[in-house]
C-alpha cells in the first residue's frame, strides 16, 4: 500500500498528550505503523557519558502511532490524504482543499 504520510511531511497530532501539537515527521517506519515527529511525544532518556559526547538527561522524540497524525493542508488545517492518478502518475492530494501534496 502506499504511503499517506512521509519523511519531511507537516503534521498535527490528532491524540494524545501532545493533541493539537505539530511538527515535521523525521522518520517512519511502515512496518509497525509508526512515526517520529520533532517536538512531540518528547521523553527523557539516560545516556551514558564516553569519551566524545557528555552524558545526562537528553530528551528523545519517541514513535508515535501514524493514526494519530493527520498532514497539515495549505490553510493549516489537519486533512485526510487521498491518491489519484495524474497522467500516469500516483500523486497524493489533501481530501479538504483537493490540492496536489506531492509535487
Amino acid at each position: 500500500m502506499a504511503a499517506k504520510l512521509k519523511k519531511g511531511d507537516k503534521v498535527v497530532v490528532l491524540a494524545g498528550k501532545d493533541k493539537g501539537k505539530q511538527g515535521t515527521i523525521s522518520s517512519v517506519d511502515p512496518k509497525a505503523g509508526k512515526a517520529v515527529v520533532d517536538g512531540v511525544n518528547v521523553a527523557i532518556r539516560h545516556q551514558r557519558q564516553t569519551q566524545t559526547s557528555q552524558g545526562g538527561r537528553m530528551p528523545k522524540a519517541m514513535p508515535m502511532d501514524l493514526s494519530n497524525l493527520a498532514i497539515v493542508d495549505k490553510n493549516g488545517k489537519p486533512t485526510r490524504v487521498g491518491f489519484k492518478m495524474e497522467g500516469d502518475k500516483k500523486v497524493r492530494y489533501a481530501k479538504t482543499t483537493g490540492d496536489v501534496i506531492d509535487a
